[in-house]
């Protein structure tokens, strides 16, 4: 009795674990947000909550999320290497889908009002990065759909950007260029499965 109750419960365990690593794995097509969508449950309904709530564009904080962390839930700053080989100290405290800052994730905590966001958490990290860019537009002036901008912005932050601080940086202006070229492609796709993702995540009472 003891070993079937043992069995019983170690099964369980791993159901729980393999449930849980499949909900964290990233997606499998990183190229076509439509499949992204449609493998990963909830993400659109919240991409699409995010844009609606910071006017912001699907397509652009999609692109921005996979520069930062390839959709990896913790993703973390690869530490430096010491004499080449030893590791060493993580250069920042980015983490999580959004690569956000401790720092700036307070903040986006206090004035969302998300006292609860974690940022391995996909929906709370898109919401994030819906209101980073809608600071960019306030302080800087940047559309929803530049990417390029928004993603200039993003990194260097909207002081750094004002200034123009990835004006001498052309390895990040390549990455912007980059960014800008997913965002278009993502934007593109969306548009053929768009109306399908909308249907699919209609509220209960929409059919009433």
């Amino acid at each position: 009795m003891k070993q079937s109750l043992l069995r019983v419960l170690l099964i369980a365990i791993s159901t729980l674990l393999l449930l849980v690593g499949c909900t964290t794995a990233p997606p499998t097509n990183l190229d076509d947000v439509c499949a992204i969508f449609d493998e990963k449950d909830g993400w659109y309904k919240s991409a699409r909550n995010s844009a609606k709530r910071w006017q912001g564009d699907i397509g652009t904080m999609m692109a921005i999320m996979h520069q930062e962390s390839r959709f990896e839930a913790k993703a973390k700053p690869p530490r430096k290497k010491i004499l080449g080989f030893i590791p060493g100290f993580r250069p920042s405290n980015a983490y999580g889908y959004s690569q956000a800052l401790t720092g700036t994730w307070d903040r986006y905590k206090r004035e969302a009002g998300a006292y609860g966001a974690d940022r391995d958490d996909f929906g709370d990290a898109i919401d994030f990065i819906g209101w980073y860019n809608r600071l960019s537009f306030r302080q800087n002036g940047v559309g929803a759909t530049d990417a390029r901008a928004l993603y200039l912005n993003y990194h260097e932050g909207h002081g750094g950007y004002a200034r123009g601080t990835y004006k001498s940086k052309s390895w990040l202006v390549g990455v912007a260029a980059k960014v800008n070229s997913r965002a278009s492609r993502y934007r593109s796709q969306l548009q053929g499965c768009q109306a399908r993702l909308d249907k699919a995540n209609r509220g209960w009472f929409s059919w009433f």
